[in-house]
């Protein structure tokens, strides 16, 4: 980079700076509303409105239910050449409200827009914010994607609140997940009544749980299945003649993944042959693919976390979660960040985890993510060589191509 574009440089990561010091109190404000809401997956329709009214307030032109999806946001600002998508997800999960602190992602994503709006002129830079729903279950953003969402997209930013210590994007990495339901079919009959003339889809359904705990002990390394009977019978006095079992498969490696995904069927199979059932499974959402982080803006992105006072750990971090980020990094230059909840020890998806997402530190974390989107925004957009691979990359793609390598 030239002494002149590092100068323009830290000039524009200060009007950045002041900006987010100016929208702090609505940006923590939008925060603990959508934390306060507990919007699950497919109907966060206030907290979509809170996002969407903020962004209005800031001069952005704002599309509800956008593209086709009800709780979707876009909201746009800027004619420069290079675009950036920034995700804001906003959706909770049943019975523990933002125990993944997506209030934090949906309040730094809006704050991230907002910071960059003065600069994007000078920086040839194009804002695009999309809040993107139901990441938790359901895939908000491959619903969006295949809308054709990313379509005008250079590059694609988000954060994600964590507790623990910061963890660098170079060396962090997300599983494919595909979550299906199995049927299983049988006779019902009189359980004490006429037991032999029972064909028992719930014995079914329970051997092949059992089948599953059994596999678990040959589980390929940064793997898991999880499964639970979602409607195994409905009196003790009549044998089960249908059984539901829900199901997950995840893996970092999707060849890892096609081949346990294969083994997991394989226990239902035996365990429909041996009670005599038939069975079927189908997909029940969208699979997720593994994260795919781009080299050069993970650099840009470190390098933001460390120059805000975020130091992060380069040793490699194999997270067990999955994200529909994954779907679009696998189509879009892409950095799905994580940012720590300083001093929380608690476990996402587990409600001390959602009271963090609402403290004074989540707040921090809030603005602090904002600044770190902003700022890796910023320098793709005034780093020339960066700047042209991403132009470069986004002239190659195929307009319509969002195939994701992730079908067994």
């Amino acid at each position: 980079m030239s002494t002149q574009t590092v100068s323009e440089l830290k000039e524009l990561q200060e009007l950045i700076s002041q900006t987010l010091t100016e929208a702090r109190g609505s940006l923590l404000e939008l925060s603990h509303t959508i934390h306060g809401l507990q919007e699950i997956s497919w109907q966060e329709h206030e907290s979509a409105k809170a996002v969407a009214q903020l962004l209005r307030t800031h001069g952005f032109d704002v599309l509800e239910s956008a593209y086709g999806v009800e709780t979707a946001v876009e909201a746009t600002y800027g004619s420069g050449e290079l675009t950036v998508v920034i995700c804001a997800e906003y959706d909770a999960l049943p019975n523990v409200g933002h125990a993944c602190g997506h209030n934090i992602i949906a309040a730094a994503g809006v704050g991230a827009a907002i910071a960059l709006k003065p600069v994007a002129e000078r920086a040839g830079l194009r804002i695009k914010l999309l809040g993107t729903p139901a990441e938790e279950h359901g895939g908000g953003k491959i619903s969006l994607l295949n809308a054709g969402a990313w379509e005008d997209a250079a590059f694609s930013l988000m954060v994600h609140g964590m507790s623990g210590a910061e963890t660098s994007v170079k060396s962090m990495s997300m599983t494919a997940v595909e979550r299906f339901e199995v049927k299983f079919e049988g006779r019902e009959a009189h359980a004490a009544g006429a037991p032999s003339e029972a064909i028992n889809a719930g014995a079914a359904a329970s051997l092949a749980l059992m089948n599953m705990a059994v596999l678990r002990q040959h589980l390929p390394e940064r793997s898991n299945t999880n499964a639970f009977i979602s409607d195994g019978g409905g009196a003790t006095n009549v044998i089960a003649g249908s059984a539901t079992v829900q199901v997950e498969v995840r893996a970092h490696d999707l060849d890892v993944w096609r081949g346990l995904k294969q083994r997991v069927l394989n226990c239902f199979e035996g365990a429909a042959i041996a009670t005599g059932c038939t069975w079927e499974h189908q997909q029940t959402e969208h699979p997720y693919s593994p994260v795919n982080t781009h080299p050069g803006l993970a650099e840009v992105w470190d390098g933001a976390m460390e120059s805000i006072g975020r130091p992060v750990n380069p040793e490699p971090v194999y997270g067990g979660g999955s994200t529909d980020m994954g779907n679009v990094s696998q189509v879009v230059p892409s950095v799905h960040g994580m940012i720590a909840i300083r001093n929380s020890k608690a476990v996402p998806h587990h409600p001390d985890f959602a009271a963090d997402a609402a403290s004074p530190e989540a707040d921090e974390s809030v603005i602090d993510g904002a600044l770190v989107i902003a700022r890796t925004a910023l320098e793709a957009a005034v780093n020339p060589a960066l700047r042209a691979e991403l132009l470069e990359l986004q002239a190659a793609r195929t307009p319509g191509d969002t195939t994701i390598p992730l079908t067994a």
